[in-house]
């Protein structure tokens, strides 16, 4: 069977169908200086022949690429997945196009993603990054570009944030265990990000202004961390409950849990950060602090296009608050 080579449909073909320039169909396109009706013209004309725009070009010529970054931590966490669907979903409506990025806690895959946002020319950043790139932003490392912090942020690293404030949800979970009668509450917090270490914070001032231990343990915030971590808390620090910085960690310590046959709460109570569709199923009912995963992609969204419009303007940090959400976890019982 002969092949048959066909020639791609370019600007000059639509110039012809539509009765203009070739000028005109590069405005058309290029968003430049051109009557609706002309535009409109133009537009249909390319549909009827098959053309479609050189994308990439387009972004070469435009500052305005109408495109989103949004580098997440983990997409298998639940927390990034809402957050992520939230600034999609705002996206859309406006029009805009997103880039999702996970970078798995991982600075040499944020370096390699934040040098291709910068290459697709990217309107703008919402970034979850890890301690290490937080701390260079801190020490002067600046991104080319409009950039949001969503769920890690310092008041020194140049960008605007939003977040929950960590401190005080840690604290929150700290005092409801406490108010059960729980007095040897561990934790374990995530060691990848700032957010894990300003958990542990909230939840160490908590402790001390009880006159309580601080039966704490940084580790990567995974299910499996958790799962590896909990023979050793059980067996040096015989806690009656934990507090898990994340549900990927509630997930691996409940399971963890299981083997070593442990009872919740008879054995050992538990509570968690993110309120999760599971967490209600589970039996018993997993207490957890609920964050407003919704109005962080909403504010991260609102403090771009801000920051896009008025790139001079003061960095702004916006704080969330948590909000606890009681289940048969941390309820003590009476043995």
């Amino acid at each position: 069977m002969k092949s048959v080579s066909v020639e791609p449909v370019g600007i000059k073909d639509v110039a012809q169908a539509a009765g203009v320039s070739p000028a005109t169909v590069s405005r058309a396109f290029g968003r430049g200086p051109i009557s609706p009706e002309l535009r409109a013209k133009v537009e249909a004309a390319a549909r009827a022949i098959g053309y479609r725009p050189n994308l990439s070009a387009r972004r070469l010529r435009s500052q305005d690429t109408r495109t989103i970054g949004l580098m997440v931590a983990d997409i298998r966490n639940p927390f990034f997945t809402a957050v992520s669907r939230a600034v999609e979903d705002i996206a859309y409506a406006q029009g805009m196009r997103v880039i999702l990025c996970n970078t798995d806690e991982d600075p040499d895959r944020e370096a390699f993603y934040m040098q291709a946002m910068q290459e697709e020319r990217v309107t703008g950043l919402i970034f979850a990054p890890t301690r290490i790139t937080l701390e260079a932003m801190e020490q002067g490392f600046a991104l080319d570009l409009p950039t949001v912090l969503v769920d890690r942020a310092s008041p020194r690293c140049g960008h605007d944030a939003v977040m929950i404030d960590n401190r005080r949800a840690a604290a929150l979970l700290v005092d409801h265990l406490a108010s059960q009668g729980f007095t040897r509450i561990a934790g374990l917090f995530g060691a990848a990000s700032t957010t894990g270490v300003e958990r542990q914070a909230g939840y160490a001032a908590a402790l001390k202004a009880r006159g309580l231990p601080d039966l704490s343990r940084l580790v990567s915030p995974s299910a499996a961390a958790a799962e590896a971590a909990l023979p050793e808390l059980w067996r040096e620090a015989r806690p009656d409950a934990v507090i898990t910085s994340n549900s990927l960690l509630a997930l691996g310590l409940l399971k963890a849990l299981r083997v070593q046959a442990l009872r919740v709460p008879d054995d050992i109570a538990l509570a968690t950060f993110d309120d999760e569709p599971w967490t209600s199923l589970v039996d018993p009912g997993l207490t957890a602090l609920a964050q407003p995963v919704d109005q962080i992609g909403q504010e991260a969204m609102r403090l771009l296009a801000d920051r896009i419009r008025n790139p001079r303007a003061e960095t702004r940090i916006v704080l969330l608050p948590g909000r606890l959400v009681e289940r048969a976890s941390s309820r003590r019982t009476s043995n």
